[in-house]
């Protein structure tokens, strides 16, 4: 038998042709973006470690509608970073930042694990800046976080990871360095309780994979019982990385949530 979806880890989609690329010199570092098609703004927020090629199956099948936003996060695939500490709060706000550079006063945001947390920070802190959110596999805490060690896919990413780093960043030698830090804010961050989560008034849909072993199921429903009037989607027969695992429903997810009212 083949293995089970939920446990392979498909190659790194390419980003598709035709976008228009830049960097952004905010919050003291360059972050990088690619910008696709036309329409209401969408920002895609990747995971840890990852960069902003991991959309490239859903860049084609939301650019159509949309002007589709890719980013990679400060320190992460083509962004540089600084000596700052890694937060949520600081990814937050160069995200707020690359939006005032590209002067969109509003867009909607589609997070994937660490970008989720990102989303979720936006929609309680930024809500005048935020559409909707769509927050695929985000922790609270992180405590929310499973033990990664007996993760098979997540072993696989850290190593491809690795490798993508050494290619894309303006320093290829300093992934070690890079994911130290990282795993500082791991596991201090983020601190999203129920009064915060309370707070949110954007239309938000909490969204995982029904195999996902790199966060809880309970952490999971924690968040989406809190953000009130919040969807929960649990996607079958995938894990932690969905997008890659099942891209054309992933998609489709994404589609149908854009486009309700």
């Amino acid at each position: 038998m083949a293995e089970p979806r939920w446990q392979a880890l498909p190659d790194t989609p390419e980003l598709p042709a035709g976008g228009h690329e830049g960097e952004a010199p905010i919050n003291g570092v360059k972050i990088w973006y690619a910008v696709y098609g036309s329409g209401d703004p969408v920002i895609m927020l990747h995971g840890g470690l990852g960069n902003s090629n991991y959309w490239g199956n859903q860049i084609p099948a939301l650019a159509g509608s949309y002007q589709v936003i890719v980013v990679d996060s400060r320190g992460h695939g083509r962004s540089t970073r600084d000596g700052q500490p890694y937060s949520y709060d600081l990814m937050a706000s160069d995200v707020v930042a690359l939006m005032d550079f590209l002067k969109l006063p509003k867009a909607a945001i589609i997070g994937w694990s660490d970008g989720a947390i990102i989303g979720l920070k936006l929609a309680i802190d930024k809500p005048a800046r935020v559409r909707k959110l769509f927050a695929f596999a985000p922790n609270s805490k992180p405590s929310g976080l499973a033990d990664l060690s007996k993760s098979k896919t997540f072993k696989e990413y850290e190593l491809r990871t690795e490798r993508e780093y050494e290619k894309l960043s303006a320093t290829p030698d300093g992934y070690k360095d890079f994911y130290a830090e990282l795993n500082k804010m791991w596991t201090s961050q983020p601190d999203l309780t129920a009064e915060a989560l309370g707070s949110i008034r954007v239309p938000v849909w909490v969204v995982d994979g029904d195999h996902d072993d790199v966060v809880t199921r309970e952490d999971t429903l924690f968040i989406a019982n809190h953000i009130p009037w919040s969807g929960l989607l649990i996607q079958p027969e995938v894990g932690h990385f969905s997008l890659i695992q099942d891209p054309d429903r992933f998609s489709d997810d994404i589609l149908h949530f854009l486009q309700r009212d």
